[in-house]
This record gives structure tokens, C-alpha cells and sequence, in this order.
């Protein structure tokens, strides 16, 4: 091997790999984190994996299953790096600790502590004690990046959320009262699999009457989500989104009831977003992206309730007299990018130190 390859190989090149690998998991384990694994023997990778589905084996399972017949007397003389603490508690799975222990692995090189209570730092100090050599801290922003969804939900006592809007060149975001599309149809893919990344998809009473949108990830295999109405008005029994399968969850200011796939869940009028956070925290749904029209985006924007903005922008397109989207609050521009004549920027919320470093 090449000095100049094995210069590659550093810690932080094998912690990107376990993120590369935890990624996969998106839309698929939550509300438990994203974790990546990799085992690695004398600058080789030997065993990788990834928790791939909610009550199913972890990261570090599927990376030492992962090790073929013929290496598994290296393990333990490997090093594993894991994206997040693993865990010291009987949950859905055993201990990922005990499975460590119980193959000799000599180091275990980390990106970032669990915060959940049932583990902070547990984990780190049983395997400690049972001298293993631990290393913390590789990439950490990266692994905090990664789950920020986990991390805000447990933090905020509320979902991540996501606000999403497409504009036109003129900043507007439709017509009055008539459905407008913008996106083109590449990047209205990629919102398919926004749907699919998150367990929840919000929008409000206008959007819900004008456009009657299905809501569905359709163009993008992967679990449906649940889908979010917020309705200070009495709700029309047509809309699109009632007759799609999976489950729809109303909130409104008149009723609680159950009808079929359709739940009616009451809130006070002059609460009615903390009551719906509180209830969507209570039902385990860590994230919700949201592609409300202006009032219902204006509406969280001004109660504080964001951590990400996803702003689609059609540059050929304007729109004469239309309806003018919310004012960008502080943010950190993330990143941007280009779909045909659509550019994508991805904006932070410079308060949630696991979007935005401190």
C-alpha cells in the first residue's frame, strides 16, 4: 500500500466512512438515531455496518457480522469506530457494550456521546472500566450534523423541523387562491425523498383546500409519512389527503375523534402549535417537514419553530401579483444546490448547536 494512501487513512477518513453508512438508515430508525460502524485492522477495513431499521440489530452488529469467516480472528486486534456512543441498556436489541466486551475488541474510537439519558457517557465508562481504549470527539460536529434530528428532539422537547417553500425568480410563492407549481419535475423528485427522510409532513388549512394535495412520497420508494393538517376551520370530508393510505392526524379547535385513518385532535386556539408539538413529541414523531403555504410557514417562523429551511427557487420563472413569501429569518446558509433552472439552498438555525457550530 502507498504512503500516500495509507496518509488517507487517518481516523476522520474511517468516522466519514461510519456517516456514509448511517446515512443509509435515513427515513428507516427513527425515533432512534443514525449510527454507522466500521471495524478496521492494520489500515484495513475489515467489518461495516449500519443501523438499518427501528428495533432491529444496531450499527455495531451488522458490522461484526459483517466480517467474513476468514478475518474474524482479527477482531480482536481491530479498532471500531462507531458514529455514536454505543449503548449500555436493554432496549428492543441487547447491549451494544456487552457485545464489544465479549469480542475482545482492544479500542473503540467514537464521534459523539449519546445525550439520551438511559446513556450519556454510560456506555463510554463501562467500556472503560472494562479497560478498553475509548477515544471521543472524531468529526464530532459532523455526528452531531448527522443526528440532528435525534439530538433537537430530545433537547427541545419538540420535533426537528423542517420548513420547505419553492419561490418564483420574484420571490412570490403562487397566485391567490389558484394552485401554482414551480419546482420542475427533477426536483420535485427530490422533495419525494425529503417525504420519504422524515415520519411527518405538515401543512395548513389554505394549502390543504387550494392545492388538496396527496402528500405522499409516491416518486420516492420508502415509508410513507404521516400527514399533519392544521385546521382553525371545520374540515371539508373530500380532501385527497383523507382517502390516501397511512395515517392523517387533524388538529383542530372542535373535536376530537377517529375516523378511519383520520384523527381529529383537538387544541386551544391560542396554543394550538405548542399543543400540536407536544402531541406529535408524544406520539414519537422526531421530525416533521413542513410545506405549509406563507400564513402557516409565517406562523412557525414567528413562534421560533424551525431548524432547517429548504428554499427551492425557479430562476426562469415569475409570478405577476402573487403571494410573497415569508421573510428568511437568521440563518446560516448551509449549502446550495442546482437542479436545472431550480436552485436548492439549504439554510441553519444559527440557535440549534447541532445544525449550526457554536
Amino acid at each position: 500500500m502507498s504512503e500516500s494512501f495509507l496518509y488517507l487513512l487517518t481516523d476522520e477518513f474511517y468516522m466519514q466512512r461510519c456517516i456514509q453508512l448511517a446515512r443509509s438508515g435515513t427515513g428507516c430508525v427513527a425515533p432512534n438515531p443514525l449510527v454507522g460502524a466500521v471495524l478496521v485492522f492494520d489500515n484495513r477495513i475489515i467489518g461495516e455496518g449500519y443501523h438499518q431499521q427501528y428495533g432491529q440489530a444496531h450499527a455495531e452488529v451488522n458490522c461484526l457480522n459483517s466480517v467474513k469467516k476468514s478475518d474474524r480472528e482479527l477482531i480482536s486486534r481491530s479498532t471500531l469506530y462507531v458514529s455514536l456512543e454505543p449503548c449500555s441498556h436493554f432496549g428492543k436489541t441487547p447491549p451494544c457494550t456487552d457485545l464489544i466486551l465479549r469480542h475482545k475488541i482492544p479500542s473503540v474510537k467514537i464521534g459523539s456521546v449519546d445525550i439520551h439519558d438511559v446513556v450519556n457517557g454510560k456506555g463510554i465508562d463501562r467500556l472503560r472500566q472494562a479497560g478498553v481504549e475509548v477515544q471521543t470527539g472524531i468529526c464530532e460536529q459532523d455526528c452531531l450534523f448527522l443526528n440532528r434530528r435525534f439530538f433537537t428532539s430530545l433537547t427541545e422537547k419538540r420535533p426537528y423541523i423542517i420548513l420547505k417553500w419553492a419561490q418564483s425568480a420574484n420571490g412570490m410563492m403562487g397566485k391567490p387562491g389558484v394552485k401554482t407549481p414551480i419546482s420542475n419535475p427533477y426536483t420535485n423528485m427530490l422533495v419525494h425523498r425529503w417525504r420519504k427522510e422524515e415520519p411527518a409532513i405538515l401543512v395548513g388549512h389554505h394549502t390543504a383546500i387550494i392545492d388538496n394535495p396527496q402528500l405522499t412520497n409516491r416518486h420516492w420508494e420508502g415509508k410513507q409519512p404521516v400527514r399533519i393538517l392544521l385546521c382553525s376551520h371545520p374540515c371539508k370530508e373530500d380532501l385527497v389527503m383523507f382517502s390516501e393510505p397511512g395515517k392523517t392526524i387533524v388538529f383542530n379547535t372542535e373535536e376530537n375523534k377517529v375516523s378511519g385513518a383520520v384523527h381529529f385532535v383537538k387544541v386551544s386556539r391560542g396554543n394550538y402549535l405548542s399543543e400540536t408539538m407536544n402531541y406529535l413529541m408524544q406520539e414519537n414523531i422526531q421530525s416533521v417537514l413542513v410545506e405549509g403555504g406563507a400564513f402557516t410557514l409565517k406562523e412557525l417562523l414567528d413562534a421560533g419553530l424551525w431548524d432547517e429551511i429548504r428554499v427551492i427557487t425557479a430562476r426562469s420563472k415569475i409570478i405577476d401579483k402573487g403571494i410573497r413569501v415569508p421573510a428568511l429569518p437568521e440563518a446560516r446558509l448551509l449549502r446550495e444546490a442546482q437542479i436545472a433552472d431550480n436552485l436548492i439552498a439549504y439554510y441553519g438555525n444559527p440557535h440549534n448547536r447541532f445544525v449550526v457550530p457554536n
